[in-house]
């Protein structure tokens, strides 16, 4: 393969990236932290590496499908003859919120604290995604009546495609499981974040409440999440305030309140620190209430 190639569109509104595609043949393009904002997917075509998402590693290896949300850390470390193509598309050219019914992607392909952010591709699927990214790349480089909404088609048919994989090796992770004899403690766990994330933000009051001691249930996360319970209730607190500060207009000291922070100053460097950006920052760049206008 030769050289990298590059396709972007442009929002002439404000100069930004709206979508971008480009095909890559080293892995230094993703060898530092990334922390984009926009939507990134990155089909991993050959080679392997060491994937460093959130809070996780993962071994990657080539008919990988990556899939990470606006600044989203994640690097590829360790590569070795990596090859593949990239994605890239903002939530103004298409806000995956606002058409989660159509696609049904976010809490599968993104913004899922308790699943690795990537997919495994057969062979078939992998020349599918090629031929749809192909498809892009034509009307990339034919501007035309209604490129946009004929490029959407195309990411909708990608996500949708992805989303129905996912789910399908979900199940077959679900089967492991309760193979395994833990999927009630499993599943308790996840519904007690879900519900108390707002209100209980420690390790020791999520085993409080499962009945369970702090040292077995960090056990239990750690070996089927690869992550810490205090990562995983990190994660959905920052994965609600991403949301309130995409959708809404509420005020910062408002949305940090309702996560169950006192300290509008606090809750600001929380987000920073596992974010590395503001969230003022946040929402002037990914998207500020889109979805009221």
């Amino acid at each position: 393969m030769s050289t990298q190639t590059v396709l972007t569109l442009i929002n002439p509104q404000n100069g930004n990236l709206a979508f971008k595609v480009f095909s890559f043949d080293n892995g230094s393009y993703f060898d530092h932290i990334q922390r984009l904002n926009y939507h990134s997917l990155i089909v991993i075509t050959e080679g392997n590496a060491k994937l460093k998402a959130d809070f996780s590693e993962f071994a990657i290896t080539k008919n990988s499908l990556l899939c990470f949300s606006p600044y989203q850390p994640f690097m590829l470390a360790d590569a070795e003859n990596l090859k593949g193509i990239s994605i890239s598309f903002h939530s103004d050219f298409f806000c995956i919120y606002k058409h989660h019914q159509e696609v049904a992607c976010n809490g599968v392909l993104f913004n899922n604290i308790y699943q690795p952010p990537y997919i495994l591709l057969t062979e078939a699927k992998l020349k599918e995604f090629h031929f749809l990214v192909e498809q892009m790349k034509a009307e990339m480089q034919n501007v035309a009546l209604a490129q946009h909404e004929l490029l959407i088609s195309y990411l909708k048919i990608f996500l949708i495609t992805a989303s129905r994989i996912k789910v399908e090796q979900n199940s077959d992770i679900k089967k492991k499981v309760e193979a395994g004899g833990e999927p009630f403690i499993l599943q308790n766990l996840k519904d007690a974040i879900e519900e108390h994330y707002r209100t209980k933000h420690s390790a020791s009051d999520y085993a409080d409440l499962l009945n369970i001691s702090a040292n077995a249930l960090a056990k239990i996360s750690k070996n089927h999440f690869n992550k810490t319970l205090t990562d995983l209730i990190t994660e959905r607190i920052i994965v609600e305030a991403k949301r309130e500060l995409y959708l809404t207009s509420k005020a910062v000291k408002t949305i940090a309140y309702e996560l169950g922070f006192d300290d509008e100053h606090y809750f600001s460097r929380f987000f920073k620190n596992n974010t590395n950006i503001s969230p003022k920052l946040y929402r002037d760049t990914v998207g500020f209430a889109k979805a009221e206008t």
